[in-house]
């Protein structure tokens, strides 16, 4: 039991620091500083950083794929679609150490290249069944190709808005605001919808601003 238990606090403490202080600049050693044990006793549960990232990893993947499995069929609400994106970006703001430095980081994990690849993938496929929806319900108006465009710069805020953010907050890292992120995703999605979906996501936008 006691392993266990310290094999879960090397892992927060190394996603608290990897998220405070950037990733490439936090060694085992620090870590190990942090929690108060020996080297020996975190290289006991890992043997490189490289695997606290990969682990890191596996739970972040695990909790976008739940996220992302976005039912086809459903008639999705506006309220629905609010919660989704905070729920998003409290998952992206709670690994962002990979988004912040995500050329670099996926540079020295090769490995995890293809299965945040994927993640990407689900990204797009996941607003695209969302829009679809509005779609399905008369509630937003675009076509095929605006659709399209409009899915992936949904994914490419979704990825960099952390960066992004970051850039107003260099003082403090751990000064994260996911309701920033959600808020700039729904105006970029307003222009497609009716009048009456167009006041209404001008109403909740102001929630995530105030």
């Amino acid at each position: 039991m006691k392993k266990v238990k310290t094999r879960d606090r090397i892992l927060n403490a190394s996603l608290s620091l990897f998220n405070s202080t950037g990733e490439p600049n936090v060694t085992t050693l620090l870590i190990s500083d942090e929690l108060d044990i020996s080297p020996g006793n975190l290289y006991y549960h890992f043997k490189s950083k490289g695997d606290i990232v990969e682990e890191l990893f596996d739970s972040y993947e695990r909790e976008m794929a739940d996220l992302l499995d976005v039912p086809g069929d459903a008639d999705i609400s506006l309220d629905q679609f609010s919660f989704f994106l905070h729920l998003l970006f409290e998952t992206v703001a709670r690994y962002r150490f990979l988004y912040q430095d995500l050329v670099n980081v996926l540079s020295r994990y090769d490995q995890l290249q293809t299965r945040f690849r994927r993640i990407l993938n689900k990204k797009t496929d996941g607003f695209r069944t969302l829009c679809e929806s509005f779609r399905r319900q008369q509630l937003m108006t675009i076509n095929d190709d605006e659709l399209q465009a409009l899915c992936q710069q949904l994914t490419l805020t979704a990825c960099y808005w952390s960066s992004f953010d970051t850039l107003s907050h260099l003082d403090d890292r751990n000064s994260v605001d996911p309701g920033r992120g959600v808020y700039q995703m729904m105006y970029l999605m307003l222009p497609y919808f009716a009048e009456d979906g167009q006041d209404q996501i001008a109403m909740m936008s102001q929630d995530y601003i105030g």
